[in-house]
């Protein structure tokens, strides 16, 4: 198939899902609800509107513009995807049926069924490309790589895919930078980007750095709308555990009634709790930044003014373009 067919059917597909009748897809929202209970219906539907934004003839046209793809230099490539939020691994999917070639897929065990639905449904509307897909429970034979999971596991990954072409990807998280320019409505999209998948995501933020003269208090304030978070037991049980261990060593911290803020230098936090760090200035805080850019997936600004950042509430929107960990995956596979 050329680029120009892979497209037509990648457009195809967005179009079958978008017109996916209710009953059907509150079935497979179930299914997907019971194999993680992370998975509420907002975060299903978040995450299905987030793949039909990619899946349109002019989105993946402009994505492919300027790539060169080889069509007789069909590989096997070996995805090993997570199971954080829903449907996470299906950018790299995407990425090697746009390039041309076969995809080996190990969905994880916590996402598997929507994942497997859009592989069926692919398969129906264009055999010859869905073809070129197949759900496997181990890696054989493959001629690339492409693996996500946490660092534990990426050591695992480099020694067991190292004679291969590879993508390993680690665990990364991203952070938000507030000026105290920012109105009302920019701290409660900032809301999105801190709690949306319940703050699972690479692309959540688990890190504020805010001057040092900035009142935590009017973001705490600007984010109530969020306080249903409560209702999810497992985040509940979260809040609850975190709020005590803080209480009972003594942690100065602040709480919004949901969530917990305290001050550290670390970036990645646990659920319902929000690490916070101040800064003198601009220059200080670049050199904060560059210190743990290879543990940073992506930052957000007020209106995205600070160098390669992005404005509040965009970070779990990304574009067909927008790589995980910065590393180009169609020129990847393009180049094999």
């Amino acid at each position: 198939m050329k680029l120009e067919e892979r497209i037509n059917a990648i457009a195809a597909l967005g179009d079958y899902l978008k017109e996916l009748d209710e009953t059907t897809k509150n079935d497979l929202f179930l299914r997907a609800a019971n194999e993680n209970p992370w998975f509420t219906q907002e975060s299903l539907h978040l995450a299905w509107q987030g793949i039909l934004n990619f899946l349109t003839k002019e989105k993946v046209t402009q994505w492919t513009s300027s790539y060169s793809f080889a069509e007789n230099k069909l590989k096997k490539v070996g995805l090993v995807m997570a199971g954080n939020i829903p449907m996470v691994g299906f950018h790299d999917l995407l990425s090697v049926i746009i390039a041309g070639h076969k995809a080996l897929v190990k969905t994880s065990s916590q996402d598997s069924a929507l994942i497997q639905f859009i592989i069926n449904s692919l398969n129906e509307i264009q055999p010859e490309l869905g073809g070129r897909v197949a759900v496997v429970d181990r890696l054989n034979d493959m001629e690339a790589v492409i693996a996500t999971g946490s660092d534990n596991s990426s050591r695992y990954f480099d020694y067991y895919f190292s004679k291969v072409p590879n993508i390993i990807r680690k665990n990364r998280s991203s952070c938000a930078i507030i000026s105290g320019e920012e109105s009302r409505e920019e701290l409660l999209a900032l809301g999105d980007d801190l709690f949306s998948y319940f703050g699972l995501g690479c692309r959540n933020v688990s890190k504020l750095y805010v001057p040092k003269s900035y009142a935590l208090p009017t973001l705490l304030d600007a984010i109530q709308p969020f306080n249903q978070l409560l209702e999810h037991h497992k985040y509940r049980n979260n809040y609850d555990y975190h709020k005590s261990i803080m209480l009972v060593n003594g942690e100065p911290h602040l709480d919004s009634g949901f969530s917990l803020f305290r001050e550290s230098t670390d970036l990645v936090s646990p659920v319902s709790v929000i690490y916070y760090e101040f800064y003198e200035d601009e220059a200080a805080l670049s050199q904060k930044l560059l210190a743990n850019q290879e543990k940073i997936q992506a930052i957000a600004s007020h209106k995205g003014q600070y160098p390669k950042s992005i404005p509040f509430g965009t970070l779990q929107k990304p574009e067909l373009w927008d790589y995980a960990d910065g590393v180009d995956t169609l020129k990847f596979l393009s180049g094999l």
